[in-house]
This record gives C-alpha cells, sequence and structure tokens, in this order.
C-alpha cells in the first residue's frame, strides 16, 4: 500500500535534522559518557510542588474527558498571564489549550493556510517549523536571517517574499541563535504583515528566558491583535517539558475554529495536566525566574570561556537557552564539525545545518547539562576547533 505524499513529504525528502542526536542517544545506550548538549531539555526536572499538584487533581477526579478547547480554570489564567505581561487585553476566548506548543503551531498553521498556499518562516529554524508547514498542506517558504545581523531578521528580506503568502512564522527569544528580536525588528516585520495581509504566528516559548533587551510580543503592536496568533508553553517556563501543555493565543473566531480542530485530533489534554498548569502559573513570575537562572549563569560562563580566542566565535545570545558558536574558521561545515566533535570527543552538539542553510558553518550548544561538565564540554569543543584552524588554543 501506498503512503500519502503529505505524511511522506513531512521531512522534504532528506534527514529530520536530528542524526547527531540519534547517533549520541544510541551511543549513550550502549554505555559511553557522552556530554549531551544538543536539545533544550532542563536539567533540573518539574518542580516537586507542580508534580504534587498534578497527582492530587488526578485523586480528585480530574481523569476523564476535558473540555476539547481547555478547562476554563487554564484559559483565565493564561488569559490573565498575557494580559499582565504585555498590556493586551486577553479574555479566555482568546485563548486555546493545546498538548505542547508543537501542536499549537499546527493548529495555527491550520487556521492561517489553505492547501498549497505559501507559508513563510524565519531561517535558522527550530527544526519542526517546516515539517509543520507541508503537514497542513501549504508550501514552506524560508527567509534567511543573516549571521553578519546576529541573525535578526531583515523585514526588506521578508517583504520581497511576501506577495501571496499567507502566513509568517517567528520565535523570539530564538531557538536556534539565542537572538532576541528587537522593537524596530518586530515593528518592520508588523508592517509586511499588514501591507500583504499576512497572519503572523509568534513562536514565544523562551518569553522567560531573556538576558538582554525586552520581549515584545508582537501582539502588541498596532494592528496586530487582529492578525497575530501566539504559541505559548510551560515546557520551557516551568520545566514541563513532558507534561505536554501550551497554548495558543489569538482572535475569538481564530481561537473558536481552532477548538474545532482540537475536537478532530486531541479530544483535549488530560485534565490532571490542566489542573497542575494551573498550579504551575500561579507560582508566579519568581518561579519563573528561578527556573531560567541556570541558562542565564551557564550562557556568561560559555561566554566567558571563549572570551579571548576568535576561532570559535559565539552569537551574543541575548535569550532562551542555547548558545550558537560559529565555527567556519575550522573550514568544517557545522555537520562535519559536530560529527567529529561527537567521535573524538564524545560531546554531542547540534549542527547548525540542522537549523537551515542561514545557520551552515555554525553549531548550537544547549546549555542543559550541569556547569562544570559544560565546562569541560566547551574545553574539548575549543580544543578541537583550534587544532583544525592550525592554531593555539
Amino acid at each position: 500500500m501506498e503512503l500519502s505524499k503529505r505524511i511522506m513529504g513531512l521531512t522534504g525528502g532528506g534527514s529530520d535534522g536530528w542524526d547527531v542526536y540519534y547517533k549520541a542517544k544510541d551511543m549513550i545506550d550502549a554505555g559511553e559518557d557522552v556530554a549531551m548538549l544538543t536539545i533544550g531539555e532542563h536539567d533540573i526536572g518539574t518542580d516537586d510542588s507542580i508534580l504534587d499538584a498534578m497527582h492530587a487533581a488526578t485523586q480528585a477526579g480530574h481523569v476523564g474527558y476535558s473540555m476539547f478547547n481547555g478547562n476554563l480554570n487554564l484559559r483565565e489564567a493564561v488569559a490573565d498571564r498575557v494580559t499582565a505581561r504585555t498590556g493586551v487585553p486577553t479574555t479566555p476566548d482568546n485563548v486555546l489549550v493545546v498538548p505542547g506548543g508543537q501542536a499549537g503551531l499546527f493548529a495555527a498553521h491550520h487556521a492561517a493556510c489553505d492547501e498549497g498556499d505559501r507559508a513563510l518562516y524565519i531561517d535558522p529554524f527550530y527544526a519542526t517549523y517546516p515539517g509543520t508547514i507541508r503537514a497542513v498542506g501549504a508550501r514552506d517558504v524560508a527567509v534567511a536571517a543573516r549571521p553578519e545581523r546576529m541573525f535578526q531578521p531583515d523585514p526588506l528580506d521578508i517583504a520581497a517574499k511576501a506577495e501571496g503568502a499567507k502566513s509568517l512564522l517567528i520565535n523570539t527569544p530564538n531557538n536556534p541563535t539565542g537572538a532576541v528580536y528587537g522593537r524596530e525588528t518586530l515593528e518592520g516585520i508588523a508592517k509586511v504583515c499588514r501591507d500583504h495581509d499576512m497572519w503572523l504566528i509568534s513562536d514565544e516559548v523562551y518569553d522567560t528566558q531573556l538576558w538582554e533587551g525586552d520581549h515584545v510580543s508582537p501582539r502588541m503592536l498596532d494592528g496586530m491583535a487582529e492578525r497575530t496568533m501566539v504559541i505559548g508553553s510551560l515546557s520551557k517556563s516551568h520545566a514541563m517539558t513532558g507534561s505536554r501543555i501550551g497554548w495558543v493565543v489569538g482572535p475569538e473566531e481564530a481561537i473558536l475554529h481552532m477548538g474545532n480542530l482540537s475536537t478532530h485530533t486531541t479530544y483535549g489534554v488530560a485534565g490532571f495536566v490542566q489542573e497542575a498548569a494551573c498550579y504551575a502559573l500561579g507560582k508566579g513570575a519568581d518561579f519563573e525566574a528561578e527556573v531560567a537562572a541556570p541558562f542565564r549563569r551557564r550562557r556568561d560562563l560559555v561566554l566567558g570561556l571563549l572570551d579571548g580566542q576568535d576561532v570559535v566565535r559565539p552569537i551574543p545570545a541575548q535569550g532562551a537557552m542555547f548558545v550558537m558558536l560559529d565555527v567556519r574558521a575550522t573550514g568544517l561545515s557545522g555537520e562535519a564539525f559536530a560529527a567529529a566533535l561527537l567521535d573524538r570527543h564524545k560531546v554531542a552538539v547540534m549542527p547548525g545545518e540542522s537549523f537551515g542553510k542561514a545557520a551552515a558553518g555554525h553549531v548550537r550548544v544547549a546549555l542543559t547539562v550541569p556547569d562544570d561538565r559544560l565546562e569541560q564540554a566547551l574545553a574539548r569543543l575549543v580544543d578541537m576547533a583550534a587544532e583544525l584552524a592550525g592554531v593555539a588554543a
């Protein structure tokens, strides 16, 4: 039997970008000691009090079907949080609860795009973005954010590809680059969306991991609340990656129809997870800062370790739990460098090419291991890069 062209084409006919990760996992499973600096998985785990709240919710009977679009108490909590953080009036009718940010991206593109529509996204990108767009039957179109601009997208480059497009997907603070899009950049992006009547899908799951500058949600900008869908999640802000709990915030009509999509796909999110999410949001900004603190510290550690040499050049990460490193001075591609680093030194990092063409010659380091282990891994990375470049480390 033949499978559908859509399901066969999710990865574009090539690698899904996770080859180094898969190999490193196999090495670990075989008993090898690998420093895993690949994915954005906290090393602290979900806070015990949140897990206790989840368990209490199961004992209280929240184990049956939940509302397909999210229970009212959680939608109220998300709406209150968004209103407080952005100043944009937000009600529960603007909120759809979804099983993680990835499901939110899928729902938002279903709402924005018809079969064959052009859907734009910024390169470098999180590895699932093109496949998510293809999964809804749209055509994925990348717009490069260049390293010489510190991976800040240029609105002129977006405008050059915007004719006839239905949506634009952005992510700030950005995975994989750590860039935080400035207000001027976002004002330019918003103008392109208004001029070309495009939906803006804004992935803001790293909004609590901000090291420099300000996080500006484009929904705050003039004329954008009615054309912006914001993806949020507790995965990064509350170390709840495995709980699969997130949301989409957008115009009421879009949220209503995406709720219908939930009825035909996930049929809601487990009630005990939603209750735990309400509890987690109630812990407030101080708790979110506590979860984020190790990544701020490790980001500073990495930049300090790389100071004084110019073979490995960091993109000065302004947010998120990653640092992007330029290794082009070694003469290797990001893929070749990451493969060699894993084989020679058992340090696993993600090649820039896993995130698009614009990040070629770079590698992404996840700040997700204890400080001493991160320091050791970075020392091996710098030593290998210096050797390849023919200079003293």
